[in-house]
């Protein structure tokens, strides 16, 4: 027997509502369906079976069965069906496939440069995407949806990067089409924190429902899930506190104000600090470097650009009451001193009852999390009850 509840909810009126059951693990079996739903079983039966005519669902005999006719299980069929997820990084190019039930099958990483312009880098993107179902043995056809995640920001009901800082070239670019016209679905395109906050919740605390990622690399951003749900704002640009003032600080931003978190405590800002100390270091990973080797100015600038996140943060807890923040990014691999600012400040400024329950953890999806991310993004799109009927439909003319 699956954990249904025996009471009748609101009846699916498509097969795409009655896949989402299943997906929930709400339901295992045509009975378990009947009795959940309060479906006719006839009525069970013709959803049910065009979901398995279409390959979205198999059906097998329990083997746990101890006499009688064994139950029949309905599982998710993966084989036929893949989608990507990309991760567009300033310097590298992640591209992950994934089978519809989230096992990754194949993944590449690379070296790009974003500034080279959205046709470039696309067109990387689209070779590795079909080296990769190459090499999984998949056909292109297969490949039901497209997730990208992009540092910068993003309308996401078009898909257009909007004015994006380190995106010369790309404002407005239509992604979607751009996929589109290559493999069929369009691409769900989304700010690259955001993926990664869906990563991190859905894959290392799935019993998260209110979650902040916090990203702190060269820049710093903020995704947020609300009731298991990424929330994007109005336009797409929840999320945006690189550009919180800090303090009294006066350091010029790249964004033309000054004082913004990001000048204060991104991987950059830093960087140039210890450049101006006659240290090595142009980038977050030079930081990182630095204070692996142990060199006491870089764990000091860390730690202090860990409790100017923290005070922007505790802000944060105060106003959401998150019960989990991650910290990520390149920053985050150096996470004891960074994660010990961010806690002293958060503890020190936040209200008790919005601390209660709260836990500050660094990311557990590490350098994959905005590749994996744009795949679940897209799993969540291809499985939807929308899409699934859509698909339904189409293979019914």
């Amino acid at each position: 027997m699956s954990g249904a509840p025996d009471h009748p909810v609101s009846a699916p009126s498509s097969p795409g509502e009655v896949l989402a059951l299943l997906r929930t693990g709400a339901v295992e079996t045509r009975a378990d369906i009947a009795r959940v739903t309060g479906l006719a079983r006839s009525t069970v039966s013709q959803r049910v079976d065009a979901l398995i005519a279409h390959g979205f669902l198999t059906e097998e005999a329990d083997g746990g069965s101890t006499g009688g006719r064994p139950p029949r299980r309905l599982r998710l069929r993966t084989r036929e069906h893949a989608v990507a997820g990309v991760d567009l990084g300033a310097s590298h190019c992640r591209v992950a496939l994934l089978d519809i039930g989230g096992e990754v099958l194949a993944l590449r990483e690379d070296p790009i440069s974003i500034a080279d312009g959205p046709r470039e880098v696309l067109g990387h993107v689209e070779r590795t995407l079909h080296t990769l179902l190459k090499e999984a043995g998949r056909d292109p056809a297969s490949l039901q949806s497209i997730g990208v995640g992009v540092p910068g920001p993003v309308e996401f009901s078009t898909g257009r990067p909007v004015d994006p800082p380190i995106m010369p070239g790309w404002h407005q670019f239509p992604i979607p089409e751009f996929f589109a016209e290559r493999f069929g679905p369009r691409a769900l395109v989304d700010n690259d924190v955001n993926v990664m906050a869906l990563a991190e919740q859905r894959r290392a605390f799935p019993d998260t429902r209110y979650l902040l990622y916090i990203k702190v690399g060269t820049g710093i951003g903020c995704g947020i899930v609300a009731d298991g749900r990424l929330h994007r704002g109005a336009q797409g640009s929840a999320g945006d506190i690189g550009h919180i003032r800090v303090g009294d600080i006066e350091d010029p931003c790249r964004c033309g104000n000054t004082g913004c978190l990001e000048a204060v405590a991104g991987g950059a800002a830093i960087a140039r600090k210890l450049s101006g100390l006659g240290l090595e270091a142009t980038s977050g990973s030079d930081v990182v470097r630095l204070v692996k080797s142990g060199n006491r100015d870089a764990v000091r600038m860390v730690r202090e650009a860990g409790r100017a996140v923290g005070e922007v943060l505790a802000g944060l807890v105060n106003f959401f009451n998150p019960d989990t923040v991650v910290v990520g990014g390149a920053l985050a691999a150096v996470h004891d001193q960074l994660l010990a600012g961010v806690r002293e400040a958060v503890y020190r400024r936040s209200h008790p009852l919005a601390t209660h329950v709260l836990r500050i953890e660094p990311s557990r999806t590490g350098e994959n999390a905005a590749a994996i991310g744009a795949g679940i993004l897209a799993v969540e799109h291809a499985l939807s009850p929308r899409q699934v009927d859509r698909a339904l439909a189409g293979a019914a003319r």
